[in-house]
């Protein structure tokens, strides 16, 4: 699994590179970027749908199918695919909503400690320890989608 992540870093590399050739063209750059962000969005909304209209997959029929040669319930087989599916799901919105909160907490936090730290360079430790909370919510987030995806 850990594969497919470092396999794709190449990928995501490439991607903020060219973001950062894009968008030293100025406005005009920005609005590329801004296209292709509503473009990928279209198509992961269009793959949603897809998923969501197409049912349980073929690879859970396949498991149902060898339950069934062994002798097990089918039932059994299916309520354990739509119980896997359900804790990755809780596991996606926990780390997803946890994750939007934090950067909006540090968008705000981190301005207003920058604000401070201009007119009193000496609160800077007490600046930083707001913003790194508002960080942690974000941790939180991910420690329980650690704990559902365990739960899979």
């Amino acid at each position: 699994m850990s594969a497919i992540w470092v396999a794709g870093l190449p990928l995501i590399a490439g991607a903020v590179l060219l973001a950062r050739v894009v968008t030293r063209r100025g406005r005009s750059g920005m609005y590329i970027l801004a296209g292709v962000g509503a473009l990928l969005m279209a198509g992961a909304v269009g793959l949603l749908i897809a998923a969501l209209a197409a049912g349980p997959a073929a690879a859970g029929t396949a498991a149902a199918g060898t339950a069934t040669a062994a002798g097990v319930k089918i039932a059994a087989g299916s309520a354990a695919t739509s119980g896997n599916s359900a804790a990755l799901l809780g596991a996606a919105i926990a780390v997803a909503g946890s994750t939007i909160g934090a950067g909006i907490a540090v968008a705000y936090a981190g301005a207003a400690a920058l604000a401070v730290m201009s007119e009193r360079p000496e609160l800077f430790g007490r600046a930083m320890v707001i913003v790194g909370l508002a960080e942690g919510i974000a941790i939180y987030g991910l420690i329980i989608g650690i704990i559902l995806i365990g739960k899979a």
